[in-house]
């Protein structure tokens, strides 16, 4: 268990749209939450430098199931680094990399976030690095190496974008509302998905398919968007952002979806998740509780 240190602590204050409060940092939260946005940097980074070389490109689960060499270069940095200044953590990384720890501290890794659009030069395309602490999710860092925003969250101490705080919209009428969406690569489960948001386009105000689940949860964050959901993503897809959209005031959840493997994902604003969730559930892509 991280302590709450005496003497190396961070002050900031805490914005909302109402208050303004001086929280403290435990220094040892600090000092993990500043490696995980430097490595999201440096990782980034490579992925600029590795739009000007020939991609090497390989399918995994299907053909629109894409890993090139950055991917792989990208987790290899981020790894090596934490075997050198954090030797005793955990890792679960997306390309492969699965170690056990004895710190009770384990780092969630998607080394790039967004293969096909990176594929493609589609500008959005991310690193996604979250930390959990003794179990618990407590870190998320999600760096949009196109625009180089850099989303990051502690748990219990806000949500930013850089250094500004972000919170979620407070759109509370689905017609109003701006959602985000994602597939799977499994193309029966595509179709049974397109059919889905057909039934949900006159619902909403529109729905956008960013095509990197870590940036629509933070785009949930930041009130870009008044909900998101996907189904068979993996723990690297959304462990980050969702820590980041908790602390931005999202309501992040994992119900069963209703095709597909593994449980879906689900943030919205807190006033619209009922109605949202509501809306899954008539449409077909969640099944129904009970």
């Amino acid at each position: 268990m991280i302590s709450k240190p005496r003497g190396d602590q961070e002050l900031r204050v805490e914005h909302s749209r109402h208050t303004a409060r001086v929280v403290d940092m435990p220094g040892s939260l600090r000092s993990i939450s500043d490696l995980a946005v430097e490595l999201a940097g440096e990782a980034a980074q490579l992925h600029r430098q590795g739009l000007k070389s020939v991609l090497e490109i390989e399918a995994k689960s299907s053909p629109t199931d894409l890993v090139s060499q950055i991917d792989r270069e990208s987790e290899q940095l981020i790894v090596q680094r934490l075997a050198v200044v954090r030797p005793d953590d955990a890792i679960l990384a997306e390309e492969g990399t699965l170690s056990e720890g004895s710190s009770g501290v384990r780092w969630v890794i998607d080394p790039l976030d967004g293969t096909a659009n990176y594929v493609h030069r589609y500008p959005a395309f991310a690193v996604s690095i979250a930390v959990e602490i003794d179990g618990q999710p407590m870190i998320g860092v999600v760096h949009d190496s196109n625009s180089g925003c850099c989303y990051r969250a502690v748990s219990g101490f806000g949500a930013f974008c850089d250094d500004e705080p972000i919170e979620v919209s407070t759109q509370s009428d689905m017609a109003r509302s701006l959602v985000g969406a994602g597939f799977s690569y499994d193309t029966v489960q595509r179709q049974q998905q397109g059919a889905v948001i057909a039934r949900l386009l006159g619902r909403v105000s529109d729905i956008r398919r960013g095509g990197a689940a870590a940036l629509d949860i933070c785009h949930v964050a930041a009130g870009h968007l008044a909900a998101f959901w996907e189904l068979d993503d993996a723990p690297w897809d959304y462990a980050a952002g969702a820590v980041i959209a908790r602390e931005a005031g999202a309501d992040v959840l994992f119900p069963v979806g209703a095709h597909g493997r593994g449980p879906a994902v689900v943030a919205a604003n807190p006033v619209l998740m009922p109605s949202f969730l509501s809306l899954l559930y008539e449409t077909g892509s969640l099944l129904a509780p009970g």
